[in-house]
């Protein structure tokens, strides 16, 4: 039987999130800049704070919730010292991407990302193959969202993992198809709040059942020692820190889902105040909830198995656990919005992929324009159905659901970090070079994984990264330089 006083705050949650949608969608239709513009990028008007929360909404996923934390509870403060790199994300992302994106698509009039690849490089093909690993990777990290959601709902409220996935699932279908790229960085905002609430109190729980700090580390010191080293015992080698570094840290600023944000900020101004608050939030967020599965080894005493057998239960046990069952439905509302503004987010971003780099360049190649209103019918119809899609692969759930986040994240970021990098950065950087690069390092890092092949230890994201890189660098350099005039809308000294 399910408990009702824990579902209320969900429910309320949900509401608040259609109410944003609806109140986004008004305003789109006061935007005189075009459906395609306003839906896929918000008319390029998001302000600082907006800018700051819908970045770290989507980055912050429901893993980072469950799947991290998790992980932080078998292995100690090791993997907090790990998950400290994310602090880096958004300075790196709006440092590196920020300004020269958004300066560049104003200038060609972009929308997606794949917009810009594809007049930097004057490839059609290297534009359709990015739209098609954009969405290839998208739908697994959603269906990841969609099972750590529901899964999480059914543990702490008592209902189905059906209905908590057909409640969260469907309204995070219905408010990106209504409110477009806004209503999902007003929502996102929302969620991040959530989030931090959710945070402050499971932290308060758990401190509250544990006996405050010095019981809770007391504990943890009796039975777990190791855990309080910053290599746990050999369970946080050097190579681990090393790559994880990489995969959640360095290199995710070329995540797509991340880098079209730069795209739709309103000013200069508004970009550097969201990399000071965004960098100071992201700190907060993913320090304290990782730190809250290290916390949670003093009140969860037993082992695995005790919990079955997945580092997935660690968190919703926790909830359970420590808050009384109207402070568990509070609780649960932060990992449920992370797990919404993410889906939301890829959605979003799966609809521009198919809509605009595939439907509406192929009308235009063809020598027809779409309307503003068959761009709108398409455009939510398309969200719609990539929103299903992911629902019913959800519907039977995958385990481990943060390995299959950590495989997405490293497949984006191998087939975009040096084509976006070459694109901006590199003016020798050619179309066969790029090609190369998204093709031959999304292999070698897709195979490396299915296979389980590591070099000295280290996590495949090197492999994959290694030979894009390579490739970018020997095919470019093997193949015809881009003409001078092309390159000025990138390099206006070129």
């Amino acid at each position: 039987m399910g408990n009702a006083a824990a579902l209320i705050p969900t429910l309320v949650f949900l509401l608040f999130a259609l109410c944003a949608a609806g109140v986004s969608r008004y305003r789109a239709k006061k935007s005189a800049d075009g459906f395609a513009r306003e839906y896929f990028i918000g008319s390029r008007s998001l302000g600082a704070f907006v800018l700051a929360m819908t970045t770290i909404a989507t980055y912050g996923s429901v893993s980072s919730f469950v799947g991290g934390p998790g992980q932080a509870w078998s292995i100690g403060w090791g993997w907090v010292y790990m998950a400290a790199v994310q602090v880096t994300t958004l300075f790196l992302l709006y440092g590196i991407m920020g300004k020269k994106m958004a300066l560049i698509s104003r200038k060609l009039g972009s929308v997606t990302v794949v917009d810009v690849i594809r007049a930097r490089y004057e490839s059609n093909a290297l534009a359709a193959l990015s739209a098609i690993v954009i969405v290839v990777f998208f739908i697994a990290t959603m269906v990841a969202q969609f099972v750590g959601g529901a899964k999480l709902f059914e543990y702490v409220t008592g209902y189905s993992y059906v209905l908590g996935l057909c409640l969260f699932g469907g309204v995070a279908i219905l408010f990106t198809s209504i409110g477009g790229f806004r209503g999902v960085a007003i929502t996102d905002a929302l969620c991040g709040i959530a989030m931090l609430v959710g945070i402050a109190v499971l932290a308060g729980g758990i401190l509250s059942a544990g006996g405050g700090w010095s019981g809770v580390m007391d504990t943890i010191w009796e039975n777990h020692p190791e855990m309080m080293e910053p290599l746990s015992g050999g369970n946080m080698p050097y190579g681990l820190y090393f790559t994880q570094w990489l995969l959640v840290g360095i290199f995710t600023f070329a995540l797509p889902q991340s880098v079209v944000r730069t795209l739709g900020f309103k000013d200069t101004k508004s970009l550097h105040r969201a990399m000071v608050w965004g960098t100071v939030i992201m700190g907060a967020m993913m320090i304290g909830v990782t730190s809250l599965g290290v916390l949670s080894a003093g009140v969860l005493t037993g082992d695995l198995a005790a919990y079955g057998d997945s580092v997935d239960n660690i968190i919703p046990q926790t909830i359970v656990s420590t808050l009384p069952p109207w402070l568990a439905g509070i609780a649960i509302v932060g990992p449920i919005a992370a797990s919404i503004s993410t889906v939301s987010s890829l959605l979003i971003a799966s609809a521009s992929a198919l809509v605009k780099d595939m439907w509406m360049h192929g009308k235009e190649q063809a020598g027809n324009q779409a309307s503003d209103r068959s761009v709108a019918w398409v455009s939510r119809g398309v969200t719609m159905l990539v929103g299903v899609l992911v629902f019913a692969l959800s519907v039977v759930p995958p385990s481990v659901i943060w390995r299959i986040n950590m495989f997405a994240f490293g497949g984006l970021e191998t087939a975009f970090c040096w084509v976006l990098l070459g694109a901006l950065f590199w003016k020798r950087a050619t179309k066969a070079g790029a090609l190369a690069s998204m093709i031959g390092g999304t292999a070698a890092y897709c195979t490396a994984m299915a296979t389980g092949f590591k070099v000295f230890g280290l996590h495949q994201i090197t492999i994959g990264l290694t030979v894009a890189l390579l490739l970018m660098v020997v095919v470019s350099l093997a193949t015809k330089r881009p003409e001078r005039a092309k390159l000025e809308p990138f390099f206006p000294s070129a």
